[in-house]
């Protein structure tokens, strides 16, 4: 007699996106995480999520979402004009300080993202072989190392802070990549096929690498 048993879910990758700000109709770094809601890779499942673009609110979803999905991996990604390359973020600082307003019009200036918290975090991301695997591809790639001080940063600083922080969470890796506009909104910029294609590489080497090359990783008082 067979028996048949309930399949296992397979662990999760979270892709983050943002919608639309500053007063653009479109925001590649959803558009680009939109691309590859469902994929399996490397024994995971991706599921994508847009963010709003607002101080405070945009971590509310987040965490919403690492409650939820229990990721594995996660990679929240964001829009930077005027930069000409994915720039893998190495770092995120405890500070909101906003040229321009969020979504909600709100405009801090000096606050921290979480009182108390560390100065900053480093990515527990492997960037240095992201970085590598996306110049093998002839995608353009750096490492950043500041990811501003707007939502974005925000962001970064409170999902590492989560990991870091909150039980069943410390053993997953997390991080943040910013990507170029695409060319209908100026110069510098990608085509949105290539931004889609580093995301999957970014995924598929995150997944592949354990253990990055010569990275520190960790909170800094």
């Amino acid at each position: 007699m067979r028996t048949t048993g309930t399949a296992q879910p397979l662990p999760t990758v979270l892709l983050t996106g943002f919608d639309p700000f500053g007063g653009e109709r479109l925001n590649p770094s959803w558009l680009a995480v939109k691309a590859l809601q469902g994929r399996r890779m490397g024994g995971h499942q991706v599921v994508a999520a847009q963010l709003p673009t607002v101080f405070g609110a945009s971590l509310v979803e987040l965490e919403r979402l690492l409650r939820t999905h229990k990721p594995a991996l996660v990679i929240c990604v964001g829009q930077a004009g005027g930069r000409a390359a994915i720039s893998l973020e190495r770092i995120a600082i405890n500070v909101n300080d906003a040229r321009i307003a969020d979504n909600a019009a709100a405009q801090p200036v000096d606050t921290p993202v979480v009182a108390g918290g560390p100065a900053a975090y480093f990515t527990t991301l492997p960037i240095k072989a992201m970085l590598l695997a996306l110049q093998g591809e002839g995608i353009p790639a750096e490492v950043s190392q500041t990811a501003g001080t707007f939502v974005c940063n925000h962001v970064f600083y409170g999902l590492m802070h989560h990991l870091a922080t909150c039980r069943g969470f410390k053993r997953v890796r997390g991080g943040f990549v910013h990507v170029p506009w695409l060319p209908e909104q100026g110069q510098p910029s990608m085509r949105i096929e290539e931004l889609e294609r580093g995301l999957r590489l970014l995924v598929a080497t995150a997944l592949a690498t354990p253990q990055d090359i010569a990275q520190g990783a960790g909170a800094i008082s």
